[in-house]
């Protein structure tokens, strides 16, 4: 079928989930939670085709990571819908409201978007988060994941098509591209008046291309060079177990610590213990002159600092004072999540307002920015533009707003 075809379909498909009850949508989710516990062996069976074809084709490690699915992830899909299920409803929220003086009551109310087009590599379970968030707030989807998870997405897209059509709906409101052909990316992206908006989650060349070449609305989900920034006051104890919770729990992830920012007057407390313990589980180490005076590791050049690793590497800088911390922040992070370690509130409040970026902590990992850690059951993908929504993007964030006016006969003169 073309992509036309599909797209007319999708759009004809979304008149009847665009004003679905609650009741309607949440006992979507539900079939697919069920079906997802149901299908487990088909859903593992097809990921173990993928994951054994991306080793085979001696793909990364993170991405292999980002790719396996189990009953662990399979368990956490089926929390995410349920959670997603349970939430508040979005649809037709009155966001504000008011009564003019010549008697026009105006409502502000929250609208479905329409018809998202998700792009998006190596992670399967976005198949199943794009599809829930999308049903939550009354939009249907395209979705078009890489050919490295394609059978394992195909057997997800059943569950959620078995789900829709059980539930009275058309297959077609969540609809999975096969075509693995990145032409197809490019057919999507300039669908004026098929699809309203599209959100690219992959890595840096899929990003721009998506971007260059858009004609309809884009959020971006762009990489993560995240930052923990150890001031003069950090607690010894914070300094260590956040920086190694940032880069090691999960060093694919894009909320990953990927350059540690050290204060100068911090450096003889904590940097050579860092150093040891993040050696000790294989980070390589990559140091700015000053860092090299206590460390033996490669010297840091300027790619280092704009490197999205998501491996088990490090960039680490000794810095003046914290302006130079946000600065360094500010050039050469990608405005994904920032933290700083540090007991001195005036600090931790220069930090949070000066830094731009989507998240920014004190004194905790980066690794929370996350739909399910943010209680939002699942994320469509990590803002790290301005418009129209930044940071983990849960159901209210694929909605939009239109005004609703009670009139008597009112004229304007």
């Amino acid at each position: 079928m073309e992509l036309n075809d599909i797209l007319l379909n999708v759009k004809s498909a979304s008149k009847k989930m665009a004003v679905s009850s609650e009741i309607e949508r949440k006992k979507i989710l539900e079939n697919i939670a069920k079906f997802l516990d149901e299908k487990r062996d088909s859903i593992k069976n097809a990921n173990k085709i993928d994951v054994d074809n991306a080793k085979e084709a001696e793909l990364s490690s993170a991405l292999i990571d980002r790719l396996v699915i189990t009953d662990k992830e399979i368990d956490g899909m089926i929390k995410a819908v349920m959670e997603i299920s349970m939430q508040k409803e979005v649809v037709g929220e009155v966001v504000s409201g008011s009564t003019r003086p010549n008697g026009l009551k105006i409502r502000k109310v929250r609208v479905p978007l329409g018809i998202v087009g998700i792009i998006y590599e190596s992670r399967p379970n976005v198949t199943i988060d794009s599809a829930a968030l999308c049903i939550k707030s009354g939009n249907c989807a395209i979705l078009r994941g890489g050919k490295e998870a394609i059978n394992t997405n195909k057997v997800l897209s059943e569950v959620v098509s078995e789900a829709l059509t059980v539930s009275g709906f058309s297959k077609e409101s969540i609809f999975l591209i096969q075509d693995t052909n990145r032409d197809i990316i490019k057919d999507m992206v300039q669908a004026k008046g098929l699809i309203d908006v599209v959100i690219p989650r992959g890595g840096e060349n899929l990003i721009n291309f998506v971007t260059d070449n858009a004609k309809i609305p884009v959020i971006m989900h762009n990489k993560g060079v995240c930052h923990v920034f150890i001031d003069e006051s950090a607690d010894y104890q914070d300094a260590l177990s956040i920086t190694f919770n940032a880069k090691v729990q999960r060093p694919s992830a894009c909320n990953a610590l990927e350059t540690l920012l050290i204060h100068k007057n911090a450096v003889d407390n904590v940097l050579t213990e860092i150093a040891n313990m993040l050696q000790e589980v294989d980070v390589d180490l990559r140091g700015c002159p000053e860092t090299l005076k206590y460390v033996d590791c490669r010297p840091a050049i300027e790619e280092d600092y704009y490197a999205e690793y998501n491996d088990l590497i490090l960039a680490i800088k000794v810095v003046e004072n914290i302006d130079e911390a946000i600065s360094h922040i500010n050039k050469y992070g990608s405005g994904h999540s920032e933290s700083i370690v540090t007991k001195n509130y005036y600090m931790a409040e220069k930090f949070l307002n000066e830094v731009d970026a989507a998240a920014v902590y004190v004194n905790a990992s980066t690794r929370f920015t996350d739909g399910g850690e943010f209680g939002l059951g699942a994320e469509i993908g990590i803002s790290t533009q301005k418009l129209h929504v930044r940071g983990p993007m849960g159901a209210e964030d694929l909605t939009t707003t239109k005004y609703m006016i009670y009139g008597s006969g009112q004229l304007r003169a």
